[in-house]
This record gives structure tokens, sequence and C-alpha cells, in this order.
């Protein structure tokens, strides 16, 4: 039994219902280079729903989710230079790394070769459960905690620290930041959402692509897309052959690949940031000089 004090409020899961109820339990200490955080906002991501649903076969219950929060800074470590307690700060998918090899010197510690820290349901640096933000508080390394800048809203913020970075890494990494260009989006869910709004930041034409003739209005009249396509729609595909640069699939329900293939400009970019159950792809639909690539979330 440990002797300290439960002084964190979360919400978790308790075995593959997933259903979440209150659960009392204590933070790691602080170190020098820790933050801790009052949470005030926590996204809600469809890997909250696997986790705690055991869907990956590795739940350690009582398990908390939540890896989109954002909230304001309560204490610092004396070494913590980045932030200071009353700053708002977010936390992501991560909260430690080795911080020593090679991806973690060159800024990518999503991918550490010696073991990340995701932000609930892994051990932590001390050897306890990492623990997330559906919760009062949390305590991260000072690296894996990000200064909210003052005039963008908490609410906002918290989508952007897992759906925001998972697109917008993929898009500024494959150059589908390009004034005039156009792209297309596969599907529109969370990361869809998020590809659209950053597609018409970086003034691109548009073209979301969805099953659903339920998500036209939104799509075209909150979102600002500039076109919509029923994917299944043979008709309409064909009106978008060979018309885009670019194309982010970010459709997690197993779906067909060669029909995009036709919609790309000869050297035209493909990402895929969603997690179909399989991919399929007929060699035939790399003939004609198309560029694929499937990219790792970078969450």
């Amino acid at each position: 039994m440990s002797s300290e004090k439960e002084d964190c409020l979360g919400y978790a899961a308790r075995d593959p219902s997933g259903f979440l109820s209150p659960f009392k339990f204590s933070r790691r200490a602080l170190e020098n280079d820790d933050v801790s955080i009052s949470t005030t906002h926590c996204g809600v991501c469809y890997a909250e729903v696997l986790l705690t649903r055991n869907k990956f076969g590795n739940a350690k219950y009582p398990l908390v989710p939540g890896h989109e929060l954002v909230g304001v800074v309560k204490e610092v470590g004396s070494n913590v230079k980045s932030v200071k307690v009353g700053d708002r700060a977010g936390v992501g998918t991560y909260v430690n790394s080795c911080k020593d090899c090679e991806y973690c010197r060159d800024g990518f510690e999503v991918y550490c070769s010696k073991g990340r820290v995701p932000t609930y349901n892994h051990v932590d640096v001390d050897g306890t459960i990492t623990k997330g933000g559906f919760s009062t508080y949390i305590v991260v390394h000072e690296r894996y905690c990000f200064k909210i800048p003052e005039s963008y809203p908490s609410a906002l913020a918290a989508p952007l620290l897992c759906a925001g970075i998972t697109v917008y890494s993929s898009m500024i990494r494959h150059k589908m930041n390009q004034p005039g260009k156009s792209l297309g989006v596969i599907g529109l869910g969370g990361l869809g959402h998020l590809a659209v709004k950053f597609g018409k930041a970086f003034n691109l034409n548009v073209t979301v692509f969805s099953t659903s003739i339920s998500k036209k209005e939104e799509a075209l009249n909150l979102l600002g897309a500039d076109k919509f396509v029923i994917s299944s729609d043979q008709q309409e595909m064909m009106e978008v052959s060979k018309s885009l640069d670019f194309i982010i699939d970010t459709a997690s329900g197993t779906h067909p690949f060669d029909p995009y293939m036709s919609l790309l400009k000869t050297s035209g970019v493909l990402v895929l940031v969603g997690a179909p159950g399989e991919v399929k792809l007929s060699p035939i639909s790399l003939i004609h000089d198309i560029h694929i690539v499937v990219t790792k979330p970078e969450v």
C-alpha cells in the first residue's frame, strides 16, 4: 500500500466494459525537470474507447484515459524554463522518453528506440502506471509540456495535441502547404475536420471525399471545403480524375485505395494517417509515376 496521499481524482475504467467511474490515486513526485498541470480541458480520441475496452489486449486497469489535455501550470521543478506557474500548457500522447537516442536527439521522440512513455496505460519512469488527462492534474517532464498561446482558447487547443499534430506534421513533412495546390481529404471524422481546416489555412483547393451525404453541409459550409464528393459514386469520382496534387487519407474504416490513385496528378502524393484494418492496393495503380507515402501518425 502506497503511503502517498491519493490527491488526484480521475475517471477510470476497471474492466473491458470501458465504463468510467470516479477513481482516486496519487501522481508520482515532481522531479527537477517536471511540470504539474491542473487539467481544465481534455479532448476525447477514439483511442480512449479502444484502450479502455482492452481492444489491444494490454489494458492495465484501473485505466484513466485522456491524451489531449490543457490546463494551468500549478508547480514546476527547479530546472524548468519553458513554463511558469500560472501559464496554460498542454500535454499530448507522450509524457516521457529516453531523451538520448538518435530519434530523441533529432526531435522525433515518438520513435524513441529505448522506450517512449505514453500519457496513460504505460510504465512511467518511477515504475508506476501512467494515467491520463481525465483527471484533476498531471505530472509530466518539461519536454512534453507545451505552452498554449494566451489568445488561443483551451477548448480548441486540446484536440490539436493528438488529432491536430497527426494531420499537421504529415502535411508539413510532405509539403502539403503550397498555396494554390489541390488537396483531397478522405473521411470527415476528427482527423478529417482538421485536415480541411489546415488545407484552407494553407490556401489549398480542398475536396472532401466521404460515403455519407450527410457530411456535405458540414464540409462545404462549416469547414469551408471547395468541393464534396461521394466516394461511392463512380461518376462523381471520374469528374475529379487526375485533379489532385495531394491526398491525405484520414479514414480508419477498411476501404479501397485504388479509386483514389486515379485522382492524383502525375507525381501526386497520398499520405495515410488513419488506421484501417488493412491496406489493399493493386500495383497497377503505381505505374503512372504516382508517389505514395504511408506514414505513422505522429501522436
